[in-house]
């Protein structure tokens, strides 16, 4: 593993690489202000046959902004991608977005068409404004589950684990696998910057006359909705893999089943 900083446009990103080989994937995080530790160490094996380079998005994890630097919209952090691309030195780049990192991916490839080579989107956040709201719905009612009241009052409230665990519990199929998730904080003021930067989007009208090699997986039980992810996999032509018994972390709800499949997708098969 190696660690590197990479300065762009005001900000300095802090990114790590693992793995060896030819290939090379850059993984996005969700947030957006959030950090890249919490897709590990499950997201690293796609490690086993690539490179794989993380980073933190500027504004949250250790890629603080400067003092006067306001938080980024996603016009920055569409050029942060672009100074990583340009700096792995590659004319192309694979991408593995995650949650808001399959969003940020995307408006990547609507910005730099030619610099994607594949993009593995993986419970990507909603393509349209109006599917946020329902996703809150979900959320609030798969938080309120019995399971999860159940997993409350089994843990030690005491516990910084514990309480993170029980905070995310309603994005799983399972609340007790939430407890398998590695913790992360959210800088709520890069997370309102990059929402509020989007406005009342829709990028499924961009997306349709993308010519693009893409694969989206998620989970039955995801709180996004499931009929905007299925019009986002129709958008860009590409197949929706859907799994069964898995919330919105399918890295940990069902790795047996997404990683040979973002596998075998990024090898070219």
């Amino acid at each position: 593993m190696s660690e590197t900083q990479i300065a762009t446009g005001g900000a300095t990103l802090f990114a790590v690489e693992i793995g060896a080989g030819a290939g090379v994937a850059v993984v996005l995080h969700g947030g957006p202000g959030a950090s890249h530790d919490y897709l590990r160490p499950q997201m690293d094996a796609l490690a086993r046959a690539r490179r794989l380079f993380y980073y933190d998005q500027r504004g949250g994890g250790r890629s603080p902004l400067p003092p006067g630097v306001a938080p980024a919209g996603w016009r920055e952090h569409v050029a942060d991608l672009e100074a990583v691309r340009a700096f792995l030195g590659r004319e192309t780049v694979d991408l593995v977005g995650y949650s808001w990192g399959a969003l940020l991916a995307l408006l990547y490839a609507i910005e730099h068409p030619e610099r994607v080579g594949r993009l593995a989107l993986v419970a990507p956040a909603p393509a349209r404004a109006r599917d946020r709201d329902r996703m809150r719905e979900n959320l609030r009612a798969s938080s309120e589950r019995p399971e999860v009241a159940a997993l409350r009052a089994s843990l030690d409230p005491s516990d910084r684990h514990a309480r993170f665990a029980l905070a995310v519990a309603g994005w799983f199929h399972d609340p007790r696998r939430a407890l398998d998730l590695s913790r992360f904080v959210v800088k709520q003021s890069a997370e309102e910057a990059a929402w509020r930067s989007l406005g009342e989007y829709d990028l499924l009208p961009s997306l349709s006359s993308l010519r693009v090699r893409a694969l989206v997986a998620r989970g039955a039980d995801d709180p996004i909705p499931l009929d905007g992810t299925r019009a986002l996999a129709a958008a860009l032509a590409a197949p929706l893999h859907v799994f069964p018994a898995c919330g919105h972390v399918p890295y940990i709800e069902a790795a047996d089943r997404l990683f040979p499949l973002l596998n075998q997708f990024l090898d070219g098969a």
